[in-house]
């Protein structure tokens, strides 16, 4: 039976002030609304207890299963306010199916697509309020997750399963306009190995990130791009995006999904636009050298990474142990080319000839 997510609105929701204060700088996952989406799966029951209810802390046991043994999943999505104050998702089928996998790759329940879609429209039309209008970049971040809630002491999948949805207010981005950004490469630290859970979006693999983020930080780069760990002979991702290189003939090239890398709802709609645009699109291995000798040679043109909290990040430099490769400063005119592509179909500012959008509101 599908889940319906009935509203069980709540009865002390923030003020019309506090909320304009917080749509007027939202920052990135510092606020959040008034309500979430939940439902519990059991092994004997299947999918219930589905509702949207007011917003707040879950009452966990400190042998929730979740906490000792990681079995998580969680999504990423947006909601866009359009000019003629209609609200519309972006593609949240595909964010469904990536969902699901991730759920199989983790031994947790599949979330059928359509109810996972529910649970996003149920909750952002409960608090409308907190999608900010057209102006600008801001939007309502939206993250689905899904963990194990079953309390016991043992390595084997959970038997009782918490989803939910949340949802903040986000700005822009970038601030004060989009700035290329410098970039560390590392090949002694891996967020994922061949056979890992690299392609499933788990919390894991991010913690495992950490370190060589924070080793980019020390030498002044914004995020790090990882190296396949065991051969070291191949470019995978960043730490939570996916990085394109744009050559002097007019390709676009991102690494192949290999089973390391997750598979980007934002990296599969460059792909697309980037045809629209006369580019032409290549998934297939880059080696390190290919990326260093392309960017010394002029072969590699520019460079970006893209994921839902900045859809597309132009890249100024690539630095490493071995040295620096930095781009062109010529402006990064394909970079923003896609990424001007890609929002205004997010805000309704160009035709969705692809349809991708899905008004809710």
């Amino acid at each position: 039976m599908a889940l319906t997510f009935p509203l069980h609105r709540n009865p002390y929701p923030a003020t019309d002030d506090a909320v304009a204060r917080v749509l007027a700088d939202p920052g990135f996952g510092d606020h959040f609304t008034d309500h979430m989406a939940v439902a519990i799966w059991t092994k004997d029951g299947g999918w219930g207890a589905d509702e949207v209810k007011p917003y707040g802390p879950f009452q966990m046991d400190p042998a929730s299963a979740v906490l000792h043994y990681a079995q998580e999943v969680f999504e990423g999505m947006k909601a866009y306010r359009h000019a003629d104050g209609s609200i519309h998702l972006f593609r949240p089928e595909a964010n469904a199916h990536r969902f699901q996998n991730s759920a199989a790759r983790l031994m947790l329940p599949q979330l059928p697509g359509e109810d996972f879609v529910r649970a996003c429209a149920e909750l952002v039309r409960a608090d409308a309020a907190w999608v900010p209008d057209a102006e600008g970049e801001r939007s309502l971040y939206l993250r689905p997750f899904m963990f194990a809630s079953e309390v016991f002491l043992g390595v084997r999948a959970a038997q009782t399963v918490t989803f939910c949805v949340i949802a903040s207010p986000a700005g822009p981005y970038f601030t004060g306009g989009v700035k290329p950004v410098d970039i560390w490469v590392t090949d002694t630290y891996a967020r994922a190995g061949v056979g890992g859970t690299g392609s499933a979006k788990c919390g894991g693999n991010y913690a495992a990130s950490l370190i060589a983020q924070y080793e980019g930080y020390d030498h002044g780069c914004s995020q790090v791009l990882f190296i396949e760990a065991a051969d070291k002979d191949r470019v995978e991702e960043l730490g939570g995006m996916n990085v394109f290189l744009v050559t002097a003939d007019g390709r676009l090239v991102t690494p192949a999904l290999t089973g390391t890398i997750l598979e980007g709802i934002t990296r599969d709609s460059i792909l697309t636009v980037a045809g629209d645009l006369g580019l032409v699109p290549e998934e297939r291995r880059i080696t390190p050298e290919e990326l260093f000798g392309g960017i010394a040679d002029g072969t590699t043109v520019e460079a970006f990474s893209c994921g839902t909290a900045a859809v597309v990040t132009p890249i100024g430099a690539f630095k490493s142990a071995q040295g620096e490769w930095r781009l062109p400063e010529n402006g990064s005119p394909a970079t923003m080319a896609i990424r001007n592509a890609i929002l205004d179909i997010q805000y309704g500012r160009a035709a969705d000839d692809h349809g991708w959008m899905r008004p809710i509101a």
